[in-house]
């Protein structure tokens, strides 16, 4: 079978090693599309459109520079944005999402969907973290 790895052991101490990608398959997705600043960017991009540089900076908030220009060229690289060079001057550059990352977009509205779940989520932590939950 692949991506299982049975070790030499009796049957009690059998034990099979799954890989990641074969226990849960959209792991891969998830690690594209779920990073931690890829979200809001392909976000704004499918919403808001072709935008340049300081736009986007702008509309995301709390991104630095650094790590928006590091998470732009990772999507560029994935497929999922394309970036557009004007030469002139001064120089122009804008991104937008590409019919790639606009497939995303069914996720992105379920997900968007689900967010009023997001006040259960709240109150069950809540709960949580008053229990007094016996051991350790």
């Amino acid at each position: 079978m692949r991506g299982v790895d049975v070790t030499e052991s009796t049957p009690q101490e059998a034990r099979v090693e799954v890989s990641p990608n074969t226990a849960c398959p959209i792991a891969p997705v998830v690690d594209i599309v779920f990073s931690r600043w890829t979200t809001p960017i392909l976000w704004a991009l499918n919403e808001y459109g072709r935008q340049r540089f300081v736009e986007l900076e702008r509309r995301i908030g709390t991104i630095t520079a650094k790590v928006l220009t590091q998470r732009l060229r990772q999507l560029e690289r994935d497929g999922l944005v394309l970036r557009t060079y004007y030469a002139e001057v001064p120089p122009r550059v804008e991104y937008e999402i590409s019919e790639l990352g606009r497939s995303l977009a069914p996720l992105f509205a379920a997900l968007a969907e689900w967010s009023p779940n997001l006040d259960h989520v709240e109150r069950a932590r809540l709960a949580y973290d008053a229990s007094e939950r016996p051991g350790p």
